[in-house]
């Protein structure tokens, strides 16, 4: 029996906000501007959701906060950090899962949970029994990550983002292409971890039900400009919609 859903915290938004971003540009060679001057804040506690099509600027917003990609104009910063000039101490607080991750091969899924957990001061056997128990794989854990099928490899991944207790997790479309067990598997695992740690998460998906559920407030992009910040409920409320693909329709057409 699939685990019960986890039932949504209310979250403040009053508090200290985990991720700043102001005026935020990422222009690439050709002149192609990915990002064109966004403003955001997720606030500490939160499962932040960006939420737009491919190319919309999601996967950029989350490289430049993962310290991966340098903007080309405006500010963003982690914990207090800046991206740019304390790449450092931004790297030492996050976790960044991008979409296409991977893990090597021919490793047993223990193993390569031991492998990534050395690379923290941390107590590794916990960070590793912790990590055990998000990916929940049962005894194929001790099983070579080759013979995973796709989903029981995202779990893994995740299990390696979460184990670290990071400050901020970026988990790029989290549960892109899996099946339903598997993705309500990661959508319980990814609030219960936060929720325990108090720890603060940004996430994007194509799957905007998926959203719906998960996420405490949403921003909705789309050609590097965030149209729409608000909670999924209020975003619903404000344009009289019955889910958020509706909203972002809505908000698209009349930018």
């Amino acid at each position: 029996m699939p685990p019960a859903p986890i039932p949504r915290a209310v979250v403040s938004v009053a508090g200290s906000p985990v991720v700043s971003v102001s005026k935020l540009e990422k222009a690439y060679s050709g002149g192609f501007r990915a990002l064109k001057g966004i403003d955001l804040e997720v606030m500490e506690g939160e499962i932040f959701g960006l939420i737009g099509p491919n190319g919309a600027g999601k996967s950029t917003t989350m490289r430049i906060l993962a310290t991966l990609l340098r903007p080309t104009g405006g500010t963003a910063t982690v914990a207090g950090h800046d991206v740019v000039r304390e790449a450092k101490e931004v790297r030492q607080v996050i976790s960044y899962l991008p979409e296409d991750a991977g893990a090597y091969e021919n490793l047993s899924g223990r193993e390569f949970l031991a492998f990534m957990a050395a690379f923290y001061v941390k107590d590794p056997k916990a960070m590793v029994d912790l990590g055990i128990g998000i990916a929940s794989l049962g005894d194929r854990i001790d099983s070579r990550v080759k013979e995973y099928s796709r989903g029981m490899k995202r779990r893994l991944m995740i299990a390696r983002a979460l184990m670290t207790s990071p400050r901020l997790a970026i988990l790029d479309e989290a549960t892109a292409g899996l099946d339903v067990i598997h993705a309500q598997h990661i959508r319980n695992r990814i609030r219960e971890v936060i929720r325990r740690d108090n720890s603060t998460a940004l996430i994007s998906s194509h799957n905007l039900l998926e959203v719906d559920y998960l996420c405490d407030r949403v921003a909705l992009i789309d050609e590097g400009v965030i149209h729409e910040v608000g909670t999924p409920a209020g975003l619903k409320e404000k344009y009289r919609a019955e889910n958020l693909e509706d909203v972002f329709v809505e908000v698209v057409q009349h930018a």
